[in-house]
């Protein structure tokens, strides 16, 4: 019989949303006495977050002014390290607010005590003047993503006679998709709607397993209404999560298939379905022109996709010519007025190109 190959490209995801009450207190206080501090069991091992209000303990004065947060490994020291992820990122228990963009930070774990590099999460000017702070209180949804090896079941042959089929889970999930049967929710999403399965969405979306499951108020209602997203970028999404393939993305290079890509990335940010992100981020990378180069770097700028960002630059710059080409495009008017940090970068990368 072959042996079974392994890799580390399955995850096991925990999401819980911790809440801190009486935040003009606690942000007053010692950093390690205003820290809320969280305990998880992910994958069998201990973890714990802790969230600063008061400012990070041990760090230079400058991070007193953020909310932050740290993964703590609590296991016992082990041979091989543990590979983790910490993200965070702020929402509205009322649903009324999107949520805002995810930081996050991975690290390698392997004693006690071991810790990720701090996440700068909202500095505490900006979380006062914003709609997150109600009522003295603020909401983090925090998501613990630890890497675990699986068996390749593939590659195991039986007898040395017959190799096992590939799975097809992929179609039965697309057929229950299709079907609606035993559906439990109802998106509506501009003015179409989409059966689907409660379930299904929480096990492959952070965010959906947080509303669903958690103390947002979708938790019980039959109907979910999805704004600001068209319903074809929707459905993609959807049959992405119950097959795990984007087929709008596999055709030829078009600028349908290009605004497609774009729209998915930025929905896909929006539910934590990191998958499907870089597959985005692959085929925009791929297909950058001047037409849509400002556009998409906006767009990586936005949605913190360092790899895009970098290929677009890289076009951008490369002569002198297409810079004036893409500087003449609605999409660099759309990046000026959206991302107006972004310009120093690309006035940086022309710069040393023309040096070079």
């Amino acid at each position: 019989m072959a042996s079974a190959r392994t890799n580390l490209t399955d995850v096991v995801r925990s999401v819980r949303l911790l809440r801190v009450n009486g935040y003009c207190m606690t942000k007053t206080m010692d950093s390690l006495e205003g820290c809320i501090r969280s305990r998880w069991n992910v994958y069998g091992y201990d973890w714990e977050i802790r969230l600063y209000s008061a400012g990070l303990p041990g760090h230079h004065s400058m991070y007193l002014s953020w909310i932050a947060a740290e993964l703590f490994f609590l296991g016992e020291a082990r041979t091989r390290n543990v590979k983790a992820t910490l993200g965070c990122r702020l929402v509205d228990p009322r649903g009324k607010l999107k949520p805002s963009e995810e930081k996050r930070h991975s690290g390698k774990f392997k004693n006690p005590q071991d810790t990720s590099h701090p996440i700068l999460l909202i500095e505490k000017s900006y979380l006062e003047r914003s709609a997150y702070l109600r009522d003295d209180s603020f909401t983090v949804q925090c998501t613990i993503t630890v890497l675990k090896e699986i068996p390749d079941l593939t590659a195991i042959s039986v007898r040395g006679i017959m190799d096992v089929p590939s799975s097809n889970l992929h179609e039965h999930l697309g057929e229950l998709l299709r079907s609606g049967a035993g559906a439990d929710v109802t998106f509506l999403v501009s003015g179409e709607s989409f059966a689907a399965h409660k379930a299904i969405l929480a096990a492959r979306s952070p965010v959906l397993m947080a509303e669903f499951f958690g103390q947002m108020k979708e938790r019980s209602s039959r109907d979910a209404e999805v704004k600001d997203m068209e319903a074809a970028v929707f459905k993609a999404m959807l049959h992405f999560v119950y097959t795990d393939t984007a087929p709008e993305l596999a055709d030829e290079k078009t600028e349908t298939v290009t605004a497609m890509a774009q729209h998915l990335l930025a929905a896909v940010d929006r539910y934590g379905l990191d998958r499907l992100k870089l597959i985005c981020e692959g085929r925009l990378s791929g297909g950058i022109s001047v037409d849509t180069a400002a556009t998409t770097l906006a767009l990586a700028e936005q949605h913190n996709c360092s790899l895009l960002k970098a290929k677009c630059l890289e076009f951008i710059v490369r002569t002198p010519a297409t810079l004036d080409a893409v500087m003449a495009t609605d999409g660099y008017e759309h990046l000026e007025a959206s991302c107006p940090l972004v310009l120093r970068e690309l006035l940086k990368s022309a710069r040393g190109r023309k040096r070079s």
